[in-house]
């Protein structure tokens, strides 16, 4: 599977199961790290955990398996890292905290671009 395709089957398990603002940051010229950077909102601690958890049984069942969580004891952010698209499913308040939206989207020379 093409990573653009798994970037958007994420979104969509993300959109499916009610997660808020979702966001995708193209980081192919700005990072080695991963081609792509989901964020996205949950209403609740609960709803974190719910949302990491489906979002990595519904990539399984397309195949992927080396998905990880972390952040499984935080109440307020998880990550799931999935192959080169690292998705942050934040508690509102956390996520305007940390604001990754406006780090990872301003431009960044490509020289710099090695993080």
């Amino acid at each position: 599977m093409k990573i653009k395709e798994i970037k958007d089957n994420i979104e969509k398990v993300l959109d499916d199961n009610k997660a808020q603002n979702i966001i995708c940051i193209d980081l192919k010229n700005k990072s080695y790290i991963a081609d792509y950077m989901i964020i996205a909102s949950g209403t609740s601690s609960r709803h974190l955990q719910a949302l990491s958890e489906i979002l990595v049984t519904q990539l399984k069942k397309l195949g992927i398996d080396n998905c990880r969580i972390e952040g499984r004891d935080s109440s307020d952010w998880k990550l799931v890292d999935v192959q080169d698209v690292i998705v942050h499913i934040f508690h509102p308040e956390k996520r305007e905290f940390y604001d990754l939206e406006k780090m990872w989207s301003e431009h960044i020379p490509k020289q710099k671009a090695m993080i």
